[in-house]
């Protein structure tokens, strides 16, 4: 009404409020319900123990390979050295092959292929493919194959003597299995395998090539010059290829640096 005064509203705006930190026996109830971690009470965590590396694809069976191909190959020596001892279904053909074959082809380019199996110049072969190796930095691969030349005289020796078999030209025993086959096998099988890892990709594959044709023209040369029968020839291809294989697991267990 008119010339009548009423006290002012006065709106009341709520304010906000300050949260206020929750009782300490709230914190402690709350820290008791919380799943602690372990550790926490004061007990010491034992670490993990580590897990092993990862397994190298591929190696367990190229090992396994290079096993069962090794046992093959002496499978095979053994049973061409039943073949010549006994006079086994295969040692007549042998010896009508080898008088087939002996004095034929030209005398000199023959002679040249028999000598290559000779320790003369097997050996030096080896000799210079095992330095360049240990100048490389590898230490395994290089003491196989030392170890591995050491091991033919020990190996064909005794055969021969146990054996006893006459050579083509002469009535003299002591000629399976080949002592310069096994030296060829040994020596320029195991110079190709020091030495391909450090040769150029495409030139690497060209020293096995090698080695193989070395090797073949080795025993052809024993054949023709009636120096060996030509299961001679083959029998040290088996023995002393079982005896090369291991060093490719030895050489690809340590990679060229």
């Amino acid at each position: 009404m008119p010339g009548r005064s009423f006290p002012s509203a006065v709106l009341a705006v709520p304010s906000r409020t300050r949260l206020e930190p929750p009782a300490p026996e709230l914190l402690t109830d709350r820290m008791a319900a919380r799943p602690r971690p372990p550790g926490a009470c004061g007990k010491p965590v034992r670490p993990a123990a580590p897990e092993p590396p990862p397994p190298v694809p591929g190696r367990p069976a190229h090992f396994l390979f290079t096993a069962l191909s090794a046992v093959f190959l002496l499978v095979l020596f053994a049973l061409t050295a039943w073949q010549v001892a006994a006079g086994g279904p295969l040692r007549g053909p042998d010896e009508r092959a080898g008088r087939a074959v002996v004095g034929h082809g030209p005398a000199g380019p023959a002679e040249f292929l028999a000598d290559l199996g000779n320790t003369q110049i097997a050996l030096p072969v080896l000799g210079c493919a095992i330095v360049w190796t240990l100048v490389r930095g590898a230490r395994r691969a290089p003491l196989y194959a030392a170890l591995a030349m050491g091991a033919v005289p020990l190996l064909v020796v005794p055969l021969k003597a146990w054996i006893a078999r006459p050579g083509p030209l002469t009535e003299a025993t002591g000629y399976f299995p080949s002592g310069h086959a096994a030296t060829a096998v040994v020596a320029y099988g195991a110079a190709a395998l020091l030495v391909a890892p450090y040769v150029r990709r495409p030139w690497s594959w060209m020293m096995p090539v090698a080695a193989v044709l070395l090797t073949t023209a080795t025993g052809i040369g024993l054949v023709l010059r009636g120096y060996h029968w030509p299961l001679d020839v083959l029998g040290s291809w088996f023995l002393c290829g079982a005896v090369l294989l291991p060093l490719r697991a030895v050489r690809n267990s340590q990679p060229p640096k």
